[in-house]
């Protein structure tokens, strides 16, 4: 089953769209918003996939990916994982620190702002090119309730949709406010979803082990950046950041946890760009890092005003599962 929201007031209007993302049938019979049918999914859940069912003999209206809000408008939980430790790794090593060995045993994850995330199509206005622009393309769950102390291997049927995101960073302010020791908060501003959310059943195959089995696309100025596979090099699975994000308080409905970066490596050393016959990198960091090692020196630029960033993932036939986040950078203007 797939679902969307459209643009409507703060929370959006739940939708249920067709699998070839043509067309959408409204779901406000069951319930008006996403929040609203996952506070009660084991009842809304059939009710929702009955209007999936019909859809898919035909009917409804034609669906634009451009009228939606991310699925979640605002959410109770966004915590943002760093499953691909690759990625750590590697950022870590161009600014010379060490990493500890726990990083591979015990999960990094942030909270992030949900109060308010950007439409999948919508620009992203910011206050600063020297901010340091950057993307961060990954895979994302929506929870059910989600009870305290959860193990990793229960914690996977607490996942009920599915999802991308654009983690938008300002890699020029994270130095500032890791040094207070306090964590992130202005250099993650609002981050993007994809349009439509879908149940793990919808990747067949492809969802197993609690990690999805696909390549994750990025394109930067209609160039092809990133294409690394999302099952490859994921130190830990959902299940284990789920049960990470629990350990010590429950989690509602609707809460969202995300992957952290896709990286993969190549020959156990870094990846290597698209053009030197790589899968390339989903954030511009990754790119700067490497290049750092190598020569001494990023020469990869951030974004700057203007650039877009797309960020889309496919099925084995090339069809796109959740529709594309794609995005320009804008200046915020006040």
């Amino acid at each position: 089953m797939k679902l969307a929201s459209l643009k409507n007031g703060r929370d959006g209007q739940l939708v249920v769209v067709s699998r070839d993302l043509t067309r959408y049938s409204s779901a406000a019979a069951v319930a008006d918003t996403l929040q609203a049918a996952l506070d009660d999914w084991a009842n809304k859940r059939p009710a929702l996939e009955r209007i999936a069912a019909e859809l898919e003999t035909g009917g409804g209206k034609p669906f634009d990916q451009a009228a939606c809000a991310s699925p979640l408008p605002r959410a109770y939980q966004w915590a943002d994982g760093s499953a691909y430790v690759n990625h750590v790794e590697l950022v870590r090593k161009a600014r010379g620190a060490e990493m500890p060995a726990t990083f591979w045993t015990d999960p990094l994850m942030y909270q992030g702002g949900s109060d308010s995330f950007v439409g999948p199509r919508d620009d992203v206005p910011l206050g600063d090119e020297a901010w340091g622009i950057d993307f961060e393309a990954e895979v994302t769950v929506v929870t059910g309730d989600v009870p305290m102390g959860v193990s990793a291997t229960d914690a996977v049927n607490h996942i009920e949709l599915i999802m991308l995101v654009n983690d938008v960073s300002l890699r020029g302010l994270i130095p500032g406010e890791l040094a207070k020791g306090f964590g992130f908060f202005q250099s993650k501003p609002s981050s993007a979803f994809s349009p439509i959310a879908v149940t793990p059943d919808e990747l067949g195959d492809s969802w197993r082990d609690a990690k999805v089995h696909l390549p994750l696309l990025s394109f930067l100025n209609d160039e092809l950046f990133g294409k690394p596979e999302a099952g490859v090099d994921m130190t830990f699975d959902f299940g284990q950041l789920v049960a990470h994000a629990a350990k010590t308080r429950p989690l509602s409905a609707g809460a969202i946890i995300g992957s952290g970066t896709v990286s993969n490596k190549l020959n156990d050393g870094p990846g290597k760009p698209i053009s030197d016959g790589g899968v390339g990198y989903s954030c511009i960091a990754e790119i700067r890092t490497i290049e750092t090692i190598n020569d001494g020196k990023p020469s990869t630029s951030f974004m700057r005003f203007g650039d877009r960033v797309r960020i889309e993932m496919n099925d084995d036939n090339g069809d796109s599962i959740f529709g594309s986040i794609d995005q320009i950078i804008t200046r915020y203007e006040g």
